[in-house]
């Protein structure tokens, strides 16, 4: 046991910087090399790793404790999180998600920190305000961990407030981008086929929610606004690797790469301007697909909830695609290689993964918000296992994840928390939302990704 514990605290070590594999770090460790100012960078950035790591720990804890004692971790979770207690499980159900969410914070603000993002310092300020909030209003206490654990960084970011400005990359790819005829040629062919579906929906669907002279019209919005979110997301799933699947293979192939590494741009600074000039791209794709949404308003059925929901869910999926798509291009050399591979995983991802979780849970997730026998079986231990296992697979689809969002929504009214009762005992236990899990878990799977490109990035740069 010591052995392995000493053989996974010596990866951490090396993984963030403090082993003796500098190729192996995902931030510098030839301080020598370093300017005072990237040596600043390097140091705070290492901080909030750990602290990411710190608050990843805590939330792991705390599910294994929700397991092995669920009246003690009861008790726990009501006093971490007061605002949340009276229901079985919710409040520390809901403080784990707290901490995962700032883990993800935390790893977010790292690369931001990394590549001396203009942004950094407004996240840092929303994060503990967000923080503070939930301290103050919801009595949620693992904000203290937060600021703790934020101290010592704020206060090495302090010595240079300079040091984050706007990113040169990203205005140049944006603008390079933006110049020619594809990007809106792309956009063109996506609000066609958008709209080209929507009406194709309408006219298949109104039959079935005419009744006599009478059309329920609310039917046909909600009907409307799912097909067009679901295409939105597959366009979405099709579009989005392209345009990052060939940010660093390209500059090899283009046999520019071994120009950029002499310039004075860091690997983080050019990772995350990649990184955000296709995030802007994404984001002007869906905006431009917000008037077809919209569409369904004018039918009833359909609110404003659905409509930032259905956002959040397209927008941290091409994120998380995005990421996907640098990350294979910073592993291979040609960019047809990394574009089999992303789309490979892509739609594994979003087509295989809904099959593994019926083979193995038996869609209990699904059941159990539908008020059905999530499993037929007398343990209430493996019913509950059944149920959290099909829910954490359910989020990691976005396809699965919006249509159970949906269900929830429009069969409880819940859009976070919802309890579910067990066939077994007739015990309740809380279940998320899928959205909520799939945002946390994309966002952090982004940051991770940038992560390990950078890592590779610098490890061809030897």
């Amino acid at each position: 046991m010591t052995e392995f514990l000493k053989t996974g605290f010596s990866g951490i070590r090396t993984i963030f910087g403090g082993g003796n594999a500098e190729a192996d770090a995902w931030i510098d460790t030839a301080s020598d090399n370093l300017t005072p100012r990237e040596a600043l960078i390097q140091q705070v950035s290492k901080w909030q790793l750990w602290a990411a790591i710190l608050h990843g720990l805590a939330a792991l804890m705390l599910g294994i404790l929700m397991f092995a004692t669920p009246n003690t971790s009861a008790n726990l979770g009501n006093t971490l999180f007061s605002a949340a207690a009276g229901l079985p499980g919710q409040a520390l159900l809901l403080t784990i998600i707290g901490l995962l969410a700032n883990m993800t914070a935390l790893l977010l603000l790292a690369v931001a920190t990394m590549a001396q993002e203009v942004w950094t310092w407004p996240f840092l300020v929303l994060i503990i305000m967000l923080n503070g909030l939930a301290l103050v209003a919801w009595g949620f206490l693992p904000a203290i961990l937060l600021f703790v654990s934020l101290i010592y960084p704020v206060i090495l970011m302090v010595r240079d407030v300079r040091a984050w400005h706007a990113n040169p990359v990203s205005t140049k790819e944006l603008r390079g981008r933006m110049r020619g005829v594809r990007a809106f040629a792309i956009i063109t062919i996506f609000l066609v086929l958008m709209s080209a579906f929507t009406v194709l929906l309408y006219l298949v669907q109104l039959p079935a929610v005419t009744g006599g002279r009478t059309i329920i019209t609310g039917e046909l919005g909600r009907l409307l606004f799912i097909g067009v979110v679901g295409i939105e997301l597959v366009l979405v799933i099709f579009i989005v690797p392209a345009l990052t699947a060939g940010a660093i293979s390209g500059e090899r192939e283009r046999k520019t790469y071994d120009l950029l590494q002499t310039t004075l741009l860091s690997a983080p600074m050019f990772m995350v301007g990649k990184m955000e000039s296709a995030l802007g791209y994404i984001v002007l794709l869906l905006a431009s697909a917000i008037p077809l949404q919209s569409i369904a308003f004018l039918f009833g059925g359909v609110g404003e909830t659905e409509v930032i929901i259905a956002f959040v869910v397209l927008m941290v999926t091409g994120l998380v695609l995005g990421a996907l798509g640098l990350f294979y291009s910073a592993q291979t050399e040609r960019t047809l290689t990394s574009t089999v591979r992303v789309y490979t995983v892509a739609l594994a991802l979003c087509f295989g993964l809904p099959i593994v979780g019926s083979l193995l849970f038996n869609n209990a997730y699904s059941n159990a918000i539908s008020g059905l026998p999530a499993l037929t079986t007398t343990s209430p231990v493996r019913e509950t296992l059944a149920i959290y296992g099909d829910m954490i697979i359910t989020s990691l689809n976005p396809i699965t994840a919006a249509f159970s969002t949906q269900q929830m929504l429009i069969d409880h009214q819940q859009i976070g928390v919802l309890q579910v009762q067990l066939a077994s005992n007739g015990a309740t236990i809380p279940v998320l939302s899928p959205w909520l899990l799939l945002t946390l878990i994309y966002l952090a799977l982004t940051a991770v990704l940038i992560l390990l490109s950078i890592r590779r990035m610098r490890r061809s740069a030897l």
